[in-house]
């Protein structure tokens, strides 16, 4: 469920709260439990639902038998992803049965896409809403009390929730999701992000920087700076900020760069990552600024999703296969091999030949990608290739096409990892490892996973690790 991808007239959201009093028990505080799917963006999304509902008193619990509000924040980049969520609410069903008062909502992409088609089709959800509104939950829920079904989902040109301190849900207390914009300008014909989040907003830098402070004060080691395409991060300051930004040293609009470097500043023991970049328009001077920084964490997830320079033109993706070498080219020459590069891959898009289909395997060995989020094509409606191009590559074909790919990230994963055995990595702890409790568990900056024995070591300490062994998808070693 965990998938990086990416991955109008637009009308202001309503941000009515008149119906608050309605939103309390007389017998005390509302639970409410969310479920999120898909990208991190929906995980940080409903950090941000918990902290607007938790100042109208409503308690999150992580037991769903528990709640009062169900959520599902969901994902529509994939018919599998919806399909998920449709299943999870016959078994919410089953629930709400049992409990009639039970309030069920459905939130984020898929919300976006359907809008009220969804309380149609799925007569147990109560309450729609999409990623801009989620300052209206309070109203919404409101309405649902009173007896009616609610829906938002008027997408923003402004909104960002730059102002909202999220509630941290199911933190390992360690690591943090910051967002730092909304929305994708990008027109790629597979994609609907641009129809269920909107154009791009950037969030102001000091609203970023602040919550980064805060989380490192909080005990935070690490933050990931969010946003469909990081590298289009473009915030213009109002006339009164101007003063203050060409004292800090930067221009009179901060660029993505600059937002690493302020992020950077906070502290040297605050780690910063970021995802997704985009091909197109990640540049020298990010590349830079990673060098520069050694707590800028040396990994980027470069999404190609072909090798192919026909297949990217029908993806409408902005860039050639010579494009992409180039941007990996410069990535290992500023930054060094040891820089951790991820990408993904759709196999069986749109007229997909058996030659595309080759030129992405070549892709993957001249790259030799230390992961890959891989999957199969899926038609989604409302999308440019949904339009104008006929999904004609037989499941088969894609099945087999897909099996090839994972085979072949499988061992360029065992290969890259081979190269790192004998060598020490500062590993960031973040508990213990899913297999013992006498191991523990972090990632180095390359973002791969580091296990070693617990010793006298605990969570968010920093350690050296010495690669002694490896598997495909893990680095096991001991601290020295």
């Amino acid at each position: 469920m965990k998938d990086l991808i990416g991955d109008l007239d637009f009308i202001e959201p309503s941000t009515a709260n008149e119906q608050q009093p309605a939103l309390t028990k007389k017998d005390g505080s509302r639970k409410l439990y969310i479920e999120s799917y898909g990208c991190q963006m929906n995980f940080s999304d409903s950090e941000i639902v918990a902290s607007i509902l938790s100042k109208e008193g409503f308690e999150t619990t992580q037991r769903i038998e528990e709640a009062d509000i169900v959520f599902l924040n969901t994902c529509s980049i994939r018919e599998k992803a919806e399909q998920t969520v449709r299943n999870r609410l016959q078994h919410i069903n089953g629930l709400k049965r049992q409990k009639p008062e039970l309030l069920v909502g459905v939130l984020g992409c898929m919300a976006e896409r359907l809008k009220s088609r969804f309380l149609e089709e799925e007569r147990i959800v109560d309450l729609v809403a999409g990623p801009d509104a989620y300052r209206d939950l309070p109203a919404l829920i409101g309405q649902v009390d009173e007896g009616q079904k609610a829906v938002n989902t008027f997408l923003s040109r402004e909104e960002t929730y730059a102002d909202i301190s999220p509630v941290r849900l199911n933190s390992n207390g360690v690591t943090a999701f910051v967002s730092i914009m909304r929305g994708c300008d990008n027109m790629c014909s597979f994609c609907v992000v641009p129809f269920t989040r909107g154009r791009e907003r950037s969030r102001s830098p000091y609203t970023i920087v602040e919550e980064a402070r805060q989380l490192f004060q909080q005990g935070y080691r690490e933050v990931t700076l969010l946003g469909q395409n990081v590298d289009s991060y473009k915030w213009s300051p109002q006339e009164n900020n101007k003063a203050r930004l060409e004292k800090a040293g930067h221009s009179e609009t901060v660029n993505f760069a600059e937002l690493l470097e302020m992020v950077a500043r906070v502290h040297p023991d605050l780690r910063v990552r970021f995802s997704t970049s985009h091909p197109k328009d990640i540049t020298e001077q990010v590349l830079e600024t990673m060098a520069r920084y050694e707590n800028i964490c040396k990994y980027i997830h470069l999404p190609a999703q072909s090798g192919s320079t026909t297949v990217l033109d029908r993806m409408n993706r902005g860039y050639s296969r010579e494009w992409y070498l180039y941007k990996v080219e410069a990535i290992r020459r500023i930054l060094g091999e040891e820089c951790g590069l991820s990408s993904d891959i759709i196999t069986g898009f749109c007229g997909e030949t058996e030659e595309e289909h080759f030129d992405t395997l070549s892709l993957m060995d001249k790259v030799e990608f230390d992961f890959s989020y891989m999957f199969m094509y899926s038609e989604r409606p409302g999308t440019p290739a949904e339009k104008k191009f006929r999904d004609d590559v037989d499941p088969e074909v894609k099945k087999r096409r897909l099996e090839e790919i994972i085979r072949r990230q499988s061992i360029h994963s065992l290969g890259r990892n081979q190269r790192d055995v004998g060598k020490t990595f500062r590993v960031l702890i973040e508990g213990e490892s899913k297999r013992s409790a006498d191991f523990l568990q972090g990632r180095n900056s390359a973002n791969k996973v580091v296990v070693f024995p617990r010793g006298n070591n605990g969570k968010g300490e920093y350690v050296n690790v010495l690669i002694e062994d490896c598997t495909g998808a893990t680095l096991i070693g001991k601290t020295v």
